[in-house]
């Protein structure tokens, strides 16, 4: 059975849940839309973009060209500026409204693909009911766009995994698939991960195929369209800069600029929650540094409390500079040296579970620290009924996972996927967990899968 079929058979249920969805979303459009912080870093280079013809952003000192953001959102920017009218945000949050049903839809035709029926109807329900994902839909960011090229990707490669499995190469689905992931790579430089997902699927086939050739000629075609869209991005930095960048660098720093990289692998020493990312990472250099913010695993001893305590009063005063840096380096490096383990082991399980498992408040102007509880109750409570919908729907996409642990090489695509990305955002030291969203039309897959029988056939 065709998606299309499945959707003329039941035609009230997928009618309900997507005015359900609108509905949710423009909740959150009407409420909580947020346009800040990289909203507007985004929307400048789109202006600039449209104004002058250059991606750059307007400094006081005149038009700069930039390489501090992938291009994918700011050309995104400049059409639905181009068509509704400049700096209309709303425009672009309606946008992003049908752009995030379309990612139900591809949920709900992945889950009929592999599992069946009453998944895929669940997963379009589980979906469009999502509010962390709908969430974004109302922040004029990456995130509703790249959830849905993670989506595509997956769909595709999932469609072409399986036609391999049958000895066929289908060109058009490694074309799709790599398009989509490229496309993702436009918009944040971490959807690669896909890439090495797709790869460790497409070994798992030529491991058990005996339809080599076609597996190895799916890949060649998967990668070519995959890096094609980076080519023009690439060529403009080398002749802009002169500096070879497929993707943007790794703290959003032009070339030339100071980048205090003693002072991050300082914080990723002991970081672990997105509230210090909030309260100490990002308010370098724009506001006071209050080390009691920090929490005690932060310091060895009484020594470095009054180390750290004296550059924080000293940053209150001046800009970070290399020789203040390099006191926060050698302090990361006494640190690491000390307790290895906890760097290289504990934390970054400890910002693993802080992304997935904390709850996804932190676009909804609520306290981020929701422990306590005296603050504010009302909020506080909020706080933790977000916290149990989103592990209820993690124990939901587990005992998917369960269920329907053997669906092949595109098992391995889903899981591989979700591991591997974890495993990346586990060693950055701005644990957000807006990070592992993208995982999330994964979670909502395997949350439908969880509700259909085992006797249920795929399409």
């Amino acid at each position: 059975m065709s998606f299309i079929e499945l959707m003329r058979r039941n035609r009230r249920w997928f009618l309900l849940a997507a005015l359900a969805g609108i509905a949710l979303r423009f909740v959150f459009v009407i409420f909580f839309r947020v346009v800040a912080g990289d909203s507007l870093v985004y929307a400048q280079i789109a202006q600039t973009w449209i104004k002058y013809g250059i991606y750059g952003q307007m400094l006081p000192q005149g038009i700069r060209p930039t390489l501090i953001r992938l291009p994918g959102y700011p050309a995104f920017l400049v059409l639905v500026f181009s068509l509704f009218g400049q700096q209309n945000f709303v425009a672009v949050m309606l946008v992003q409204v049908v752009i995030d049903l379309a990612t139900c839809t591809l949920i709900s035709a992945l889950a009929l693909k592999l599992v069946g029926e009453r998944a895929a109807k669940v997963a379009f329900l589980i979906a469009a009911l999502c509010p962390f994902t709908a969430n974004f839909t109302a922040i004029p960011i990456t995130e509703t766009l790249a959830i849905f090229c993670s989506t595509s990707a997956l769909y595709c490669a999932v469609r072409g995994l399986r036609r391999l499995e049958q000895g066929t190469v289908a060109a058009r689905w490694w074309i799709g698939a790599g398009l989509s992931v490229g496309v993702g790579i436009l918009l944040r430089p971490d959807g690669g991960i896909l890439v090495a997902a797709s790869l460790l699927a497409l070994v798992v086939v030529f491991v058990r195929s005996r339809a080599r050739v076609a597996v190895v000629l799916a890949s060649c075609v998967f990668l070519l369209a995959t890096f094609a869209p980076l080519v023009p991005w690439t060529i403009r930095n080398w002749r802009t800069f002169h500096v070879f960048q497929p993707l943007a660098p790794r703290h959003a720093n032009d070339p030339g600029e100071f980048v205090p990289l003693g002072y991050l692998h300082w914080t990723k020493t002991w970081i672990a929650d997105y509230v210090s990312v909030s309260e100490i990472s990002w308010n370098l250099g724009s506001q006071p540094l209050d080390a009691g913010l920090l929490p005690e695993r932060a310091f060895d001893s009484e020594a470095e409390r009054d180390e750290v305590t004296e550059l924080f009063e000293q940053l209150k005063t001046h800009p970070i500079n290399a020789q203040m840096d390099a006191q926060f380096e050698k302090l990361a490096e006494q640190r690491i040296a000390r307790a290895p383990k906890r760097y290289y082991v504990v934390l970054p399980a400890m910002r693993a579970a802080s992304m997935w498992l904390r709850p996804r408040v932190e676009f909804l102007g609520l306290d981020l620290r929701w422990w306590e509880i005296n603050d504010d109750p009302k909020e506080c409570w909020i706080d933790i009924a977000y916290g149990a919908l989103n592990l209820a729907l993690l124990i939901a996409a587990l005992v998917g996972f369960w269920r329907w642990r053997s669906l092949g090489a595109s098992g391995w695509l889903l899981i591989g996927f979700v591991v591997l990305r974890t495993a990346f955002l586990a060693t950055i030291e701005n644990p957000e967990p807006r990070y592992v969203i993208e995982c999330f039309p994964v979670v909502l897959f395997y949350a439908g899968a969880a509700f259909a029988r085992r006797t249920s056939s795929p399409a």
